[in-house]
């Protein structure tokens, strides 16, 4: 339990919490304040500067850790961002089936977006506040998780590239359009409107809202082991799956098609989950306390990966997967022309 524990070593003051956590909320509500206003479909130029904006705030955050913290922690902070920065893309796949599914308006989908993006960051939060706890009592969960993350791998290599198959309507949301009063329109993109008859009437956003929030369930149960993977300070944890949501509205917007290019993102993303996987079923050896495995001792043989070798192979692999989406994407478009 003590090895456990010792892994928490970077001292987080409540005030340094209290600070972070109401600034984040600064910006979420800077975003929602402009959707109220003005709901929209963003230009090309307002989605790449807000893109940008934010990755250079999670760039900046991650220099402010190294110098307070140390490059441990900093290299810790960057990897764990850009791997869920990564899935976060994967998820932005799935709201565009979402969103063509049940036919929203474009002018709504900012605000379907920031909703669903919300809910993302109260699942997460929760998920990882019980991730922090059952690492602090439980060294074993180390090789479920690891297992967890490899089991994905596989299921994201036989799903192969991203289509419209992706996403099925579950369970909730059979019961939600078959129990339901819901209208046909969306009116004002609200939740319920008053129908003709003076029947007050759910809309569709509603059964979008189900879709999206179950959605951000599943990704969560992917996301956090994945992280924790990486490093197992909680703060760094937190921070980094924030900064990864944050800007993903307009990254929608900014993507746009390419999105339906990324055909290789599945399989990337199977390479990282499946190393991060590895790295924390050989972590989990090294600092054994599992009773009945080489008797509550660590394995020697199993080796740590350092974070800078993970950060250099998360790289690699996103960078080779999108070349070859793109690749690919080019070769099916020039024989689209060829037979046209």
């Amino acid at each position: 339990m003590n090895r456990v524990c010792r892994r928490f070593s970077l001292n987080v003051s409540a005030w340094v919490w209290i600070i972070t956590l109401v600034a984040l909320a600064a910006i979420l509500a800077v975003d929602l304040l402009i959707i109220g206003r003005r709901p929209h479909e963003p230009s090309m130029r307002e989605a790449g500067g807000w893109v940008t904006f934010y990755v250079v705030l999670a760039l900046l955050f991650g220099l402010g850790v190294w110098a307070t913290a140390g490059g441990r922690y900093a290299g810790e902070f960057y990897t764990g961002w850009l791997t869920e920065y990564s899935l976060s893309v994967d998820n932005l796949f799935v709201f565009v089936l979402i969103m063509a599914r049940f036919a929203v308006p474009r002018q709504f989908q900012q605000k379907v977006l920031l909703i669903g993006i919300v809910l993302a960051l109260l699942m997460r939060g929760a998920f990882i506040a019980a991730g922090a706890a059952l690492i602090t009592q439980f060294s074993w969960i180390f090789y479920l998780f690891g297992a967890f993350l490899v089991y994905t791998a596989i299921t994201l290599v036989r799903q192969g590239e991203n289509d419209e198959d992706d996403f099925k309507e579950n369970v909730l949301i059979r019961w939600a359009k078959r129990a339901l009063p819901v209208s046909s329109s969306y009116d004002s993109g609200r939740l319920t409107m008053i129908a003709t008859t003076g029947q007050r009437l759910f809309t569709p956003m509603l059964i979008v809202m189900i879709a999206i929030g179950t959605t951000d369930l599943i990704f969560a149960l992917d996301s956090i082991p994945a992280i924790f993977g990486i490093t197992k300070e909680p703060f760094l944890v937190f921070t980094a799956n924030v900064f990864a949501l944050m800007g993903l509205r307009q990254l929608y917007f900014l993507l746009g098609g390419l999105l339906q290019r990324l055909v290789y993102l599945n399989i990337g993303l199977a390479v990282v989950l499946g190393f991060i996987g590895v790295k924390l079923f050989l972590e989990a050896l090294h600092t054994n306390q599992v009773p009945f495995i080489n008797g509550g001792q660590g394995v020697g043989w199993a080796p740590e990966i350092p974070i800078w070798l993970s950060l250099l192979v998360i790289i690699g692999t996103l960078g080779v997967a999108t070349a070859a989406s793109l690749a690919k994407s080019s070769r099916d478009r020039r024989k689209e022309l060829v037979n046209a």
